[in-house]
C-alpha cells in the first residue's frame, strides 16, 4: 500500500545529501568549527528548481522571501529543519524554508540559499 502518488524518477531526477548541524569542534584561534552529521537517512531523489517568485508566494504562503535562489521538491523528511544544508555536486544549499504541501508527510518544498563560498 502507498501513502502518497508515485513520482517518476525523471521526475525528481538529483540525488542530495542532506546534513543537519553536528557539534561545535574548539579550533586553534580560540574560536569553534560547525561540524555537520548526516540525516537518516542521507539522501533523497529530489527536484531543484530556479526559484521564481510565485513558487515562493505559494509555498511560503504570500509571504515574501527574498533570497531565496531555488525550491527542492522531494518525499517527506521529518529530520528536515531550517537548520539543515543539502549538498549536491559541489552545491550548498541553506534550508530557509520548509512546507509540507499536503500536510500529510508525503512531500515537502523546501526554499533555500544557495551558499556561495
Amino acid at each position: 500500500m502507498s501513502i502518497g502518488p508515485a513520482t517518476p524518477i525523471r521526475d525528481r531526477p538529483h540525488k542530495v545529501m542532506l546534513q543537519n548541524p553536528g557539534p561545535r569542534v574548539p579550533n586553534d584561534d580560540g574560536g569553534f568549527t560547525q561540524t555537520w552529521t548526516d540525516l537518516v537517512p542521507p539522501s533523497l531523489q529530489v527536484e531543484i528548481a530556479s526559484a521564481a517568485t510565485a513558487d515562493l508566494e505559494r509555498i511560503a504562503a504570500g509571504a515574501l522571501v527574498a533570497t531565496a535562489t531555488h525550491i527542492i521538491s522531494g518525499p517527506f523528511h521529518p529530520q528536515v529543519t531550517t537548520k539543515t544544508r543539502v549538498l549536491f555536486n559541489g552545491r550548498v544549499f541553506a534550508v530557509k524554508g520548509v512546507a509540507d504541501p499536503d500536510q500529510r508527510g508525503v512531500s515537502m518544498a523546501l526554499v533555500c540559499v544557495e551558499v556561495v563560498a
